[in-house]
C-alpha cells in the first residue's frame, strides 16, 4: 500500500471513531468531550484486549494500525503547532501580562524544580520495586511529566469557572511551560546516552535557541501577519493568512531550530488579541473563530481518541501498572511543592485567590504532549528497552489518571473551593 493510503486509511479510522464517540456522548453520556472520547477508546482497546483470548484477531490488527502511527511526529511536529495556536487565539493577553511574573515562575522554576523532585521520588520508587531505572532516566521521566498540557488544560478551563486571575495564570503555565520541559528533556537525554555528556552553558544555549529563539520568532511572524490582515478585509484571505503562519511558521522554527510551540503561543496571542482589535472586521473574526474552533475540535477529537487507542501498544505487567499508580501519588506530591513553594514566596508581594494552590495542583492535567515525550525515549539496547518500557507504561498511567479523574472533578473542586455568595446581599 501507497504512504498516502496509509495515511488516508488510518486518518478515516480516526476520524470515523472519533465521530461515533461524539455522538454516543452527544446523546447518552454528557461528559466533557475529550475526555469521553479517551474514555471510550480505552473502553475498545480493552474489548480488543479480551476478544484477544478468545482468538479474534482483531485486537492484532489494531495494534499494527496503532504502531504504523508515529504519534511522537504526529502530535510534535503535526497538530501540536495547530492546537496550541488555536488555544492561545483566545487568550486575553492583557490577563496574562497582569500574571507575568506567576507565570514565568511556574513555566520555568516550577518545571525545573518538578523535573528533579519527581525524579528523585521515582529513583526511591525504581529501588523498592526493584524497576532498576538509572537516575538520569528517572529525572527524564520528571522531565516529560512535569510540564501541564495545555491542550487537555484549556479544554477544562472554558466551563471550569475559575477566578479570572487564577484561570490566567494555569492557562498562561500550561501554554510556556512546554518550551522548557522540552529543552530540559533534551539536556537529559543527552546526559542518558552513551557516553553522553552535557556542560551548563551548552543547556543555557539551548535554553536561548530553543525558547528565547520561538519566542522572537513567534513575535515576528505575529506581527508579519498582523500587517498583513490590516491591509485586507476579505475573510477568506485573512484564514488562509493564519493557516499559512501555522504551517510555514511551524516549519520554519523547526528548521531554524527553534521552539515552534513557543512560537506558535506568542503569535496566537498577537493575532488573537492586536490583530483581533485593530486588524479585523467583524465579519472576519466571526469566521476566524468558527474556522479555529472548528480544527480544534477535529484536532483534540482525534488526539483523545489515538491516547486511547496507545493502551493497545503498552507493556502492561503488573509490576508496570503498580509504578503507574504509585506514580500517580508521587507526581501530585511533587506538583504541590512546586506550586505551593512559589505561591507562598509571591503571595507577600503579588494576590492570589485562597484556593489557588489546590486548584492548580489537581489542575495541572497532563496529556499528549507527555506520550509524545515517552515514546521519543530510545530502546536501541535491552537495557533501554526494558527502561522505556516502565517510563512509558508509568506516564501512559499518569496521563490516563490525570484526564480522566482530575479532568472530570476538577470543576466540582473549583465550585467547592470558590467563596460561596452571602445570600443576604
Amino acid at each position: 500500500m501507497e504512504p498516502f493510503q496509509v495515511f488516508f486509511s488510518i486518518f478515516a479510522v480516526l476520524i470515523t471513531l472519533a465521530a461515533a464517540f461524539a455522538y454516543l456522548n452527544h446523546r447518552f453520556l454528557g461528559l466533557p468531550r475529550t475526555i469521553a472520547l479517551m474514555l471510550m477508546s480505552l473502553v475498545v482497546s480493552g474489548v480488543l484486549m479480551v476478544l484477544r483470548h478468545f482468538h479474534v484477531p482483531l485486537e492484532a490488527d489494531a495494534e499494527r494500525l496503532i504502531r504504523s502511527v508515529d504519534f511522537e511526529k504526529v502530535l510534535l511536529e503535526g497538530m501540536l503547532g495547530f492546537l496550541l495556536f488555536a488555544g492561545a487565539l483566545h487568550v486575553n493577553l492583557g490577563d496574562l501580562l497582569d500574571k507575568k511574573w506567576e507565570i514565568g515562575t511556574f513555566a520555568t522554576a516550577g518545571v525545573v524544580g518538578s523535573t528533579f523532585l519527581v525524579g528523585l521520588l521515582v529513583w526511591g520508587l525504581s529501588g523498592l520495586l526493584g524497576l532498576g531505572l538509572r537516575f538520569i532516566e528517572c529525572l527524564l521521566f520528571g522531565a516529560l511529566i512535569s510540564p501541564t498540557d495545555p491542550i487537555a488544560v484549556l479544554g477544562i478551563l472554558k466551563t471550569a469557572g475559575a477566578p479570572k486571575g487564577l484561570e490566567a495564570q494555569i492557562a498562561g503555565e500550561s501554554l510556556f511551560n512546554d518550551g522548557i520541559g522540552v529543552v530540559v528533556f533534551i539536556a537529559l537525554l543527552k546526559l542518558a546516552a552513551p557516553g553522553g555528556s552535557i556542560g551548563a552553558g551548552q543547556v543555557a544555549g539551548l535554553l536561548a535557541a530553543e525558547a528565547l529563539g520561538g519566542i522572537v520568532l513567534g513575535l515576528a511572524l505575529g506581527y508579519a501577519a498582523y500587517r498583513v490582515l490590516k491591509s485586507v478585509d476579505n475573510y477568506q484571505v485573512e484564514i488562509l493568512v493564519t493557516l499559512a503562519l501555522v504551517t510555514g511558521g511551524y516549519a520554519m522554527a523547526h528548521h531554524l531550530h527553534t521552539s515552534g510551540p513557543l512560537a506558535m503561543v506568542v503569535a496566537g496571542l498577537l493575532v488573537g488579541n492586536h490583530g483581533r482589535r485593530f486588524a479585523m472586521s467583524a465579519r472576519t473574526r466571526e469566521h476566524l473563530d468558527m474556522f479555529w474552533e472548528l480544527i480544534d475540535e477535529i484536532l483534540n477529537a482525534v488526539l483523545f481518541v489515538l491516547i486511547g487507542l496507545e493502551v493497545l501498544v503498552l507493556t502492561l505487567s503488573g509490576r508496570y501498572l503498580l509504578a503507574g499508580s504509585v506514580a500517580v501519588g508521587l507526581v501530585l506530591a511533587a506538583r504541590l511543592v512546586t506550586v505551593g513553594t512559589p505561591v507562598a514566596i509571591l503571595r507577600r508581594h503579588r494576590p492570589f485567590a485562597p484556593c489557588a494552590v489546590r486548584i492548580m495542583t489537581w489542575g495541572g492535567l497532563r496529556g499528549g504532549i507527555s506520550v509524545a515525550l515517552a515514546l521519543s525515549l530510545p530502546h536501541a539496547t535491552a537495557d533501554q528497552g526494558a527502561a522505556r518500557q516502565t517510563l512509558l507504561t508509568m506516564t501512559y498511567v499518569v496521563v490516563a489518571f490525570s484526564i480522566l479523574v482530575q479532568g472530570l472533578t476538577v470543576k466540582p473542586l473549583i465550585r467547592r473551593s470558590l467563596p460561596r455568595p452571602d445570600p443576604g446581599n
